[in-house]
C-alpha cells in the first residue's frame, strides 16, 4: 500500500516530495559542515583555529536548520505563544552561540530539526495510511459526453450531466434515474435489506448499488456533497476530537513550559545572588549559563506534545486497518471504559437475508401453500422470492404450471396457473382484489408473504432474517475482552428477539420496542453505572446512537444517518469487530502512558543531572531527540502491529 501512495503522480505529492528534497538538502548540508568542522577542531587544523573563521564556519552551518525553526518561533509569538518548543530551542542555540559553544549551538538546531522531521513524516504516513484504507469512492465514473462515454474522475463530473453505473458498482454522485426502472441495494443508505426498486426520476445517492443491470443517472450533487465524501471527512475531521489525555498534555505544556523557562532564569539569577550575598562563592557566568540552555533544551516538551497526538491516531489508524472507523481519538478513551454492549437485531446480529421461519395455512396444508406461493414466485429474482422458492424445495414439492405473472408495483404479483388466480405479496395486494383476510395481519411486525387462490386467503408465510455466522464470535470475543453485560433491543417481535438472545447466550433481550423505547432501556443502563457501547444500524437507531456512551454503526451495510449519529463504524459487516476495536483502544491508552511515563522520567532525570552541572548541552540534544524519537517510534507500534 505504502508504495502504491509513494508512487502517485498527483501534484499534490509531487510537491511533498519536492519538499522533502528541500529539507534533505538542507539537514545533509548543516551535518556535514558540523562533522568537518568537530574533525577539524579535534585535530587542530591551523587556520581553522581562528575565532573568526571558526565562528562564519558554524553559523553557516546554523543559518539551514535555525531558520526554519526560529521563523515558527516569530510567527508563534506573533500570536502571543511565546512558549513554546521552537522559543525554547532558539534561545539556547543563541545562547550558546553567545558563550562560544559554537559546534553545541548548529547541534541544538539540527537534531532538534532531524527529530521534527521524522515526526512530520510519520504524521504524514498515518493521514495517509488512514485515508487509503477509508476512501472507499470510485476512482473514475463514466459519464456521457458529446454523444459518446468517457472515463472521469468524479471532481470533474458536473451536476446535470448523465454518467451510467455497472451492477455491483458503487454509485459515485447523488442523481436522479433516467432509465423506466430499477433494482438498487440501498442498505448502506437505508438500512433495507431487500433491494428497493427505483422508477424514472426518483433520487439515486452515492453509495447505491445497481443489482440487475447497468442504470444511467443524471446528477443532482457535487461529488463532494455526497453521502461516501461525508464519510471520508469524518476521518480526516478526526483529529478534532480530542482525547481527554491529549487535551490534558497539551495544557500540561502551557503551564510546563514557561515554568522551566523560569527555572531556567533561576539556574543563573540565583547563584548570582548567593555570590553577592557570600563574597567567598565564585560566580562564573559561562558555567551557569550553559547549565541554564542544557536545562532550556532538556525541558522542550515536544516528546510529549508530538508523541501523545500521535499515539493515538495511531490508534485510530489500526483501528481501520481492522475496518473500524473511529470519529475522533476520544471515542478511543472512550472504548477502554465500555463494561456494557447493546445489539439492534436486524441487520447487526442477523444477515438481512430472509428465509421462511413460519408456514400458516388457512384452510390448505402447510405444503399446498407453500406450493402455491412459489408458483407465483418462481421466475422472481427478489429476495423474499428466492427465500419462498428456497422454502419450496427444501420442502421437496413439484410446482404448477404457470402461464401467466402480472407485478403490482410494490405490492406483489397475480399468476395465472394450473391451479387457478393466485395472489402472492402484501396484505394490501389481497384487499385491493377483493379478498378479505385477518385483520391482525396488519399488527404483525414481521415481513409477510400473504397468499391466495381463486380470491380466497389461504395464508401466509412469515420470513425473518437468518442470524450472521459473526454474531456468536461477536458476543464470545466481547467476553474475551472483559465485557460481562449484553442486551438485544429490537423493534421485532419479542418472541423472536429472545429465540435469537438464547441462540447467542445473550440474557437481556427486549422487542416490540419503538425509537424512544430503546432510548429509555440505554438511559436505565447508564442510570445504574453501565457505560454502553450501542451496535445499530438502521435510521431507526440513530438517536439510540447519539444517547450512548459509545455509538456503534455497521458501516458495511448501514443506514447514512447511523453512521452520521454514530462515533464509531464498522466499516465491514461483522458485529464482532468491535471487540477488535476495544483491544487496540486499550493497546492505544497503553502506549500513551509509556510515553508519557518515559517521557517525563527521563526527562526529570536529565533535568537534575543539568541544574546539577552533570550534564552537557550535547547530553541534552540527543536526550530530547532521543526520548522523542522514542515515544514516536512506540507510538508508531499501533500502525505497524499485526491484525488480530
Amino acid at each position: 500500500m505504502e508504495a502504491k501512495i509513494q508512487s502517485c503522480g498527483c501534484g499534490h505529492c509531487q510537491m511533498e516530495r519536492a519538499a522533502d528534497r528541500t529539507v534533505y538538502v538542507r539537514l545533509s548540508f548543516s551535518f556535514v559542515l558540523l562533522l568537518s568542522g568537530l574533525i577539524m577542531m579535534w585535530t587542530d587544523v591551523s587556520w581553522f583555529g581562528m575565532q573568526t573563521i571558526r565562528l562564519c564556519w558554524f553559523v553557516l552551518a546554523w543559518l539551514p536548520v535555525a531558520v526554519p525553526v526560529m521563523k515558527e518561533a516569530c510567527e508563534a509569538a506573533c500570536k502571543k505563544d511565546w512558549f513554546n518548543e521552537f522559543m525554547l530551542m532558539s534561545v539556547a542555540s543563541v545562547g550558546a552561540f553567545c558563550i562560544g559553544e559554537y559546534p553545541e549551538a548548529v547541534a541544538v538546531m539540527l537534531f532538534y530539526s532531524v527529530g521534527e522531521f521524522f515526526q512530520d513524516k510519520a504524521v504524514d504516513k498515518a493521514r495517509r495510511h488512514i485515508k487509503s484504507l477509508l476512501d472507499m469512492r470510485p476512482q473514475t465514473v463514466a459519464v456521457r459526453r458529446g454523444g459518446t462515454v468517457c472515463s472521469v474522475r468524479p471532481e470533474e463530473v458536473s451536476v446535470g450531466e448523465e454518467i451510467e453505473v455497472k451492477v455491483g458498482e458503487r454509485v459515485a454522485l447523488d442523481g436522479v434515474l433516467t432509465g423506466e426502472r430499477a433494482t438498487f441495494n440501498t442498505a448502506a443508505l437505508t438500512g433495507e435489506s431487500v433491494p428497493r426498486v427505483l422508477t424514472a426520476g426518483d433520487e439515486i445517492l452515492a453509495g447505491m448499488i445497481p443489482t440487475e443491470q447497468s442504470v444511467r443517472l443524471r446528477t443532482v450533487r457535487a461529488y463532494a456533497d455526497s453521502a461516501l465524501s461525508r464519510i471520508l471527512d469524518m476521518v480526516q475531521n478526526a483529529a478534532s476530537r480530542k482525547a481527554p489525555t491529549e487535551q490534558f498534555i497539551r495544557k500540561f505544556s502551557r503551564l510546563y513550559t514557561p515554568s522551566v523557562t523560569g527555572m531556567a532564569v533561576l539556574l543563573v539569577l540565583l547563584p548570582y545572588v548567593y555570590s553577592l550575598a557570600v563574597p567567598s562563592f565564585t560566580f562564573d557566568i559561562h558555567t551557569y549559563l550553559y547549565r541554564a540552555l542544557v536545562f532550556l533544551v532538556i525541558s522542550c516538551p515536544c516528546a510529549l506534545v508530538i508523541s501523545i497526538p500521535l499515539s493515538y491516531f495511531g490508534g485510530i489508524g489500526a483501528a481501520s486497518r481492522r475496518g473500524v472507523l473511529l470519529k475522533g481519538s476520544n471515542y478511543l478513551d472512550a472504548l477502554t471504559r465500555v463494561n456494557a454492549v447493546v445489539f439492534d437485531k436486524t441487520g447487526t446480529l442477523t444477515r438481512g437475508v430472509f428465509r421462511v421461519q413460519e408456514v400458516c395455512p388457512s384452510g390448505c396444508t402447510a405444503d399446498e401453500l407453500v406450493v402455491m406461493a412459489a408458483a407465483a414466485e418462481s421466475g422472481s429474482s427478489h429476495p423474499i422470492g428466492k427465500a419462498v422458492m428456497t422454502c419450496a424445495a427444501g420442502r421437496g414439492v413439484s410446482l404448477p404450471a404457470v402461464w401467466q405473472v402480472r407485478e403490482r408495483a410494490g405490492l406483489g404479483l397475480m399468476a395465472d396457473t394450473e391451479l387457478g388466480e393466485i395472489l402472492v405479496g402484501k396484505s394490501a395486494l389481497l384487499r385491493q382484489s377483493g379478498v378479505e383476510c385477518p385483520e391482525e395481519l396488519s399488527r404483525i411486525p414481521e415481513t409477510l408473504v400473504t397468499v391466495a387462490c381463486n380470491g380466497r386467503y389461504v395464508g401466509y408465510l412469515l420470513l425473518a432474517d437468518e442470524p450472521k455466522e459473526d454474531a456468536a464470535r461477536a458476543v464470545e470475543r466481547l467476553r474475551q475482552a472483559g465485557i460481562r453485560r449484553f442486551s438485544i433491543l429490537s423493534g421485532d417481535k419479542t418472541a423472536l428477539v429472545e429465540k435469537l438472545a438464547l441462540r447467542l447466550g445473550i440474557t437481556e433481550a427486549y422487542g416490540d420496542l419503538m425509537p424512544e423505547g430503546k432510548v429509555r432501556h440505554i438511559e436505565d443502563m447508564q442510570a445504574r453505572g453501565a457505560n454502553v457501547a450501542f451496535v445499530g444500524d438502521g435510521l431507526n437507531d440513530a438517536p439510540v446512537l447519539a444517547v450512548s456512551n459509545v455509538g456503534v454503526a455497521m458501516g458495511g451495510l448501514g443506514s447514512d444517518v447511523a453512521i452520521e449519529a454514530a462515533d464509531v463504524i464498522l466499516q465491514t459487516d461483522q458485529p464482532s469487530k468491535l471487540a477488535e476495536a476495544i483491544r487496540v483502544a486499550r493497546r492505544t491508552q497503553t502506549v500513551v502512558w509509556q510515553n508519557i511515563v518515559g517521557a517525563v522520567g527521563i526527562k526529570l532525570l536529565i533535568l537534575a543531572l543539568g541544574a546539577l552541572g552533570m550534564a552537557t548541552l550535547w547530553a541534552a540534544v540527543f536526550a530530547d531527540v532521543g526520548v522523542a524519537l522514542l515515544a514516536v517510534l512506540n507510538a508508531m507500534r499501533l500502525l505497524i502491529g499485526k491484525k488480530d
